[in-house]
């Protein structure tokens, strides 16, 4: 049976090249992320470096999710101007061992898209956002490396 749609492991693929002794990841989180959640307007700030510059930015979001989203894409698109054209289309939290209540482990699966390709990535933390912002953090540097294998504009 033909697949509808090809969606690539990103987490996958991105652990076997990090193992590579000459790695090089295209940027990096300065710290930490910093969020507030009033409940009403989240906000997210995070520094990111990259060989060219070093950034640091703000933004808000309907959830804490889409505030990180939103100021990471900000950030690296001053750097990598494509960014601008990848997109968030599936979230996704599943609870491993909910037995421990709050403590439970939480699997944050995001599913991104260019508009051309699609590739999933997930991360367990005991924090959602954590976990969270551990998957948007995958989710854009694997475009980056879409992106350098085939350097075309995108529509």
């Amino acid at each position: 049976m033909e697949k509808l749609v090809e969606l690539r492991d990103a987490t996958k693929e991105l652990s076997l090249i990090r193992s590579l002794k000459d790695y090089k990841r295209p940027f990096e989180v300065v710290g930490n992320y910093r969020l507030i959640d009033d409940g009403k307007l989240p906000e997210a700030t995070v520094i990111i470096k990259t060989d060219e510059q070093k950034t640091h930015e703000a933004a808000t979001g309907v959830g804490p999710v889409d505030a990180l989203a939103n100021v990471l894409k900000k950030s690296l698109t001053r750097v990598f101007p494509f960014i601008e054209n990848v997109r968030l289309v599936d979230y996704s939290a599943k609870i491993h061992d909910a037995k421990t209540g709050t403590a439970a482990k939480v699997e944050v699966s995001i599913v991104f898209s260019n508009g051309e390709e699609l590739w999933k990535v997930s991360e367990i933390s005991e924090n959602i956002n954590a976990a969270s912002f551990m998957a948007l953090l995958d989710g854009f540097e694997y475009a980056i490396h879409l992106h350098r294998l085939s350097p075309k504009p995108l529509k």
